[in-house]
């Protein structure tokens, strides 16, 4: 982004993110957690302009689906400003398209060269909130860094869908992909927080169907465990700036239906990868409670023999690549291209 733009997209971001959490009403608060000189400057700042109010802290208590529309649409209408941003910033082409029966936004570099390779990107959320529009930033900075054609799933929102319905989605688009004569090992799959959740599931219901997997996975702060058993659930509770359990396990349900949250349907941090798993780099920050779900997910997979990467931020929040323009995250989709073209033979 252009430097000149940089106090106003602060705002946008941080509003974007306000509209959604903050309860009809609410007095926000001043931030409480620690901001460390040790970040950059750009980061520093964006703490800064958090409020202390935490990401769904307006999830409806009721599996209403009628209250789940309502803060959806706040969600959506909160975006829109940065969308209108990445569309013009990123200055790539953005068209509306349809897989399998699921829509998907295609998003293509400027100057993009027509190619076999390309990436999938599954957005998150929680699992109950924004679209393949919404998160259009993230899916754009990804198609500017790697210079390749991007499908952004818009898969159906809990608890309008469960996570069987949401996995067949997803799914089915790579299966849609591979029947118009796109090879598996030229695909790469990226996902960030519940987005991340699912491409493992989706990983794994290619392996387990005898297929091949992706030439490489990205995940970006994974919500692998949908329970709170991890050390950082709790040790890193009150320092994170953006997520809180209680909210989200209200979506955690949503998604899982009557499934016990510890289920490897819902919960792939407890499936069995000693089948094989594509080639994994997962980046994650040392701010947010999602902390030990990367850690071992990565352990899991080394044991595995499928010799992750594991990419750590220094004193950053959950998911901080969605403000694309921040250094750290410049340097973050740049190692996620070069993961990706690593593999992609």
């Amino acid at each position: 982004m252009q430097p000149q733009r940089y106090a106003r997209t602060v705002s946008v971001v941080v509003l974007a993110l306000l509209v959604w959490i903050a309860p009809s009403g609410a007095r926000l608060l001043a931030a409480r957690f620690y901001i460390p000189s040790t970040i950059s400057t750009a980061a520093q700042r964006v703490l800064r302009e958090f409020t202390g109010e935490r990401f769904g802290t307006n999830f409806p208590a009721s599996q209403s689906l009628a209250a789940w529309k309502r803060v959806q649409a706040i969600a959506e209408e909160g975006a829109s400003a940065k969308v209108r941003e990445a569309i013009r910033d990123f200055r790539e082409s953005v068209f509306s398209e349809t897989l399998a029966g699921v829509s998907v936004l295609d998003i293509r570099p400027n100057g993009w060269v027509r190619s076999r390779k390309l990436i999938v990107y599954v957005h998150g959320g929680a699992y109950v909130a924004y679209s393949a529009r919404s998160t259009i930033d993230e899916a754009s900075a990804l198609s500017y860094a790697s210079k390749e054609r991007v499908i952004s799933v818009n898969y159906t929102l809990a608890p309008e869908a469960r996570w069987n319905t949401i996995q067949r989605q997803v799914l089915s688009v790579m299966l849609a992909l591979r029947a118009r004569g796109y090879h598996l090992r030229d695909i790469a799959m990226m996902g960030d927080s519940a987005g991340g959740g699912l491409v493992v599931s989706t990983v794994l219901n290619l392996r387990d169907r005898g297929l091949r997997m992706p030439a490489a996975v990205v995940l970006l702060s994974p919500w692998v465990d949908l329970t709170d058993r991890g050390d950082t659930m709790h040790t890193l509770a009150r320092a994170d700036p953006l997520l809180d359990y209680r909210s989200l396990s209200i979506a955690a349900r949503a998604y899982a239906g009557s499934l016990p949250l510890d289920d490897p349907r819902v919960s792939p941090l407890y499936a069995n990868f000693s089948k094989g798993f594509a080639p994994t780099l997962i980046q994650e920050s040392t701010k947010t409670i999602f902390l030990s779900g990367s850690v071992r997910l990565y352990r899991a997979l080394d044991a595995a023999g499928a010799h992750p990467v594991i990419d750590m931020y220094e004193g950053l929040w959950h998911d901080f690549q969605f403000v694309t323009w921040l250094p750290e995250s410049r340097i973050a989709y740049a190692k996620m291209a070069q993961f990706i073209h690593e593999y992609q033979r």
